[in-house]
């Protein structure tokens, strides 16, 4: 009974990531771009229509999948069957494990991409959406919520990185290891916003 539940929810956490994160990159690499060649009539032509469904798919797999993750850390590492609640051998004895190491680093990015999106990102879109912002205060909202929806995409990385490596890292858990781990993660994605302001078509050709 036990591991049935423990799969169930590892497979939610996994679709409602991708659903999740697929979003995020679908905003801040296709249509990023696209709304800066949009003019206004082309932008209240498109986005009534594209926002409210994209936003609804990236708001809710950003909730299933931050609370799927917490019903698996307690799985994992805080509950024992036949035991009951508390730190478990993944969590580590005498001390934190690698494992959980790794898994709290990509926990902690997680839990701020989760805060940006319900409590900064869907806030402001539901202003512009609403059309409750005009002028001046419509420009500073749109940019407070690209700002933050680029902060999820940098951390993106090194949160993957994270739950990847509570499974795959071995022994790799020294502050040098995560720096480096980090630095290429975000450095990934640098590279896929400048890819991203390429005319790709063209490239392909």
């Amino acid at each position: 009974m036990f591991d049935g539940v423990h799969l169930f929810f590892r497979w939610l956490h996994v679709i409602a990531g991708i659903t999740w994160i697929g979003h995020l990159y679908f905003f801040n690499f296709v249509n990023l771009p696209l709304q800066g060649s949009l003019d206004d009539a082309g932008k209240k032509a498109v986005n009534p229509q594209l926002m409210p469904r994209a936003l609804f798919w990236f708001r809710w797999g950003a909730m299933i999948t931050f609370l799927a993750g917490l019903v698996l850390f307690t799985m994992i590492y805080m509950y024992a069957p036949g035991v009951g609640f508390g730190p478990t051998a993944n969590w580590g004895e005498g001390g934190m494990s690698v494992r959980a190491w790794w898994i709290l680093m990509g926990m902690l990015f997680g839990t701020i991409m989760w805060f940006n999106v319900w409590f900064i990102i869907w806030p402001a879109q539901k202003k512009i959406l609403g059309g409750k912002v005009t002028g001046d205060e419509l420009a500073a909202t749109r940019k407070t919520a690209a700002g933050a929806s680029r902060i999820n995409t940098f951390l993106s990385g090194p949160m993957l990185l994270g739950m990847l490596g509570a499974q795959h890292a071995g022994n790799a858990s020294g502050l040098i290891h995560a720096i480096v781990f980090i630095a290429i993660a975000m450095f990934a994605v640098k590279f896929a916003y400048g890819l991203s302001t390429t005319d790709l078509p063209k490239a392909i050709e």
